[in-house]
């Protein structure tokens, strides 16, 4: 009892809460309001604020700029980034319909600052695609690709937009994937990927950048993701040797 005593106000308050989501609501439900919480559970609004951060964190909770705070689908719809590497299928694989919107498409000068990432000398050509990728209609992961050109010079907009990636990797321009090898950190939305996900300003959200390699060994694609942290999760399984 003198432990309970000690825990923070607000954890207090997440443990009732969490109790509450997944015995009581469900997906998308709309938790009450940051007013109505304080009501209840007679504490401050800074309390509850921080008791909606922590759940936020958890992953139990996502919020939507302008329409309230609702309950996440904790149990069945995160994405296993670990599991794949192709959005699309993931998606479907979850029964949910995958949708990508493509935001720019042009050709650009690599920076010294992108030749690092991509292994490629400054003033080498490549495309750069930005891309909105949802499922049932809700925005999940915006990403900011580079392909090299001279590789896939007939890449076009239309035939991004006509099906996966790796599909027109292998489909259009006989291209085998060898790996694909990403990396993840944790982060929070900035105002410009805040308004494309449709989540609060400084969200947790999900940095992931991925170098694909092909048959040769060769570079074939740079990706910087950002994913709602609410929306997927990393696995890893260890098994003993």
């Amino acid at each position: 009892m003198k432990k309970q005593e000690k825990k923070p106000l607000y954890l207090k308050m997440v443990d009732t809460l969490e109790l509450s989501i997944r015995d009581s609501m469900s997906p998308n439900d709309r938790l009450p309001s940051e007013r109505e919480l304080s009501t209840a559970f007679d504490v401050s609004r800074i309390t509850v604020r921080q008791a909606l951060k922590e759940l936020e964190v958890r992953g139990l909770i996502y919020k939507v700029q302008g329409k309230g705070t609702f309950v996440s689908d904790f149990e069945t719809k995160k994405t296993d980034l670990a599991s794949t590497y192709s959005f699309t299928e993931q998606m479907k694989s979850l029964g949910k319909k995958p949708e990508t919107k493509i935001l720019s498409f042009e050709r650009v000068l690599v920076t010294s600052y992108l030749s690092s990432y991509l292994d490629m000398p400054v003033g080498t050509e490549v495309f750069e695609v930005e891309r909105l990728r949802l499922a049932d209609g809700q925005p999940l992961m915006f990403e900011r690709t580079y392909i090299p050109v001279v590789s896939f010079e007939t890449l076009s907009k239309d035939v991004m937009m006509s099906k996966p990636l790796y599909d027109i990797f292998a489909q259009d321009f006989n291209q085998t994937i060898r790996i694909a090898e990403e990396a993840f950190s944790a982060s929070i939305a900035l105002d410009y990927e805040s308004d494309l996900l449709g989540i609060k300003k400084g969200a947790a959200v999900l940095h992931i950048t991925r170098h694909t390699y092909n048959a040769q060994n060769v570079m074939i694609e740079f990706t910087f993701s950002i994913a709602r942290a609410d929306q997927f999760r990393y696995q890893i399984i260890h098994k003993p040797s």
